[in-house]
């Protein structure tokens, strides 16, 4: 017979504030609320902001079913100018001018990488080679090979152009790199590119309207936490975990 269940075995949504790793937020909410258990499902990088999935104590048997699910993002790429990370923490590695692109040459970079796509991940991600995250790798200057992964774009799309920056929406499959995205589309457009900002707004079935702010979420008390937990039968309906 299993142990009855807990208001606390659950689903916690935090809208992640920059400058923070998903790691940073999952232990302040374990020390915070003495929780033995807390995972996330999907890192966000430190500059990355919004939907931040954590499963609490018995919820986490559930971490690979929610990081498995396609996710949603907005953000704005700046074009003209590259970095080693491909974001806008790294260093510029290159700057070249930006043409006066129309919304339609812009159209036409994006739709070439909608559908079935290989995306090579970035030195600077958590992907191993030969046991050896790639970051780790790259901090000693080193890089390596890394084999082209299959992902699926199902939409990409300017919500806004105003060079050098544009402003995108992008729906995705798991593992997709944006700042990887990002460079590529700038290689297209032959003046490079780097990710400037990033916002995850949706993982599956939740959206970061449903998610509460950090700051918020740490001045709760334990009690009062359980009313923004989303329990494990509410999210299997009757079955238990």
């Amino acid at each position: 017979m299993q142990p009855q269940l807990s208001p606390f075995d659950g689903v916690l949504l935090v809208d992640k504030p920059a400058g923070m790793t998903s790691h940073d937020v999952v232990d302040r909410v374990r020390r915070r609320f003495s929780f033995r258990k807390v995972g996330h499902c999907g890192t966000l990088d430190p500059a990355a902001t919004g939907l931040l999935i954590l499963v609490l104590e018995r919820a986490t048997r559930l971490q690979d079913r929610f990081m498995s699910v396609d996710k949603t993002y907005e953000g704005t790429m700046l074009l003209g100018v590259s970095t080693d990370s491909q974001d806008v923490d790294g260093e510029v590695i290159a700057e070249k001018p930006v043409p006066s692109f129309t919304e339609n040459d812009i159209e036409n970079a994006f739709a070439k990488f909608r559908g079935d796509i290989q995306q090579v991940p970035p030195m600077v991600s958590a992907v191993k080679h030969q046991g050896t995250p790639l970051y780790k790798l790259a901090r000693k200057g080193q890089t390596v090979e890394r084999q082209p992964r299959l992902i699926h774009i199902y939409d990409l799309r300017a919500l806004a152009v105003e060079l050098p920056r544009i402003r995108f929406r992008v729906n995705c499959t798991k593992g997709t790199y944006v700042r990887t995205l990002c460079s590529d589309i700038g290689d297209v457009l032959g003046c490079g590119a780097h990710l400037y900002e990033l916002r995850r707004t949706q993982s599956g079935d939740f959206h970061v309207t449903g998610a509460h702010s950090l700051e918020e979420i740490l001045k709760q008390t334990r009690e009062q936490l359980k009313e923004f937990i989303i329990p494990i039968l509410k999210l299997l309906g009757s079955r238990a975990a």
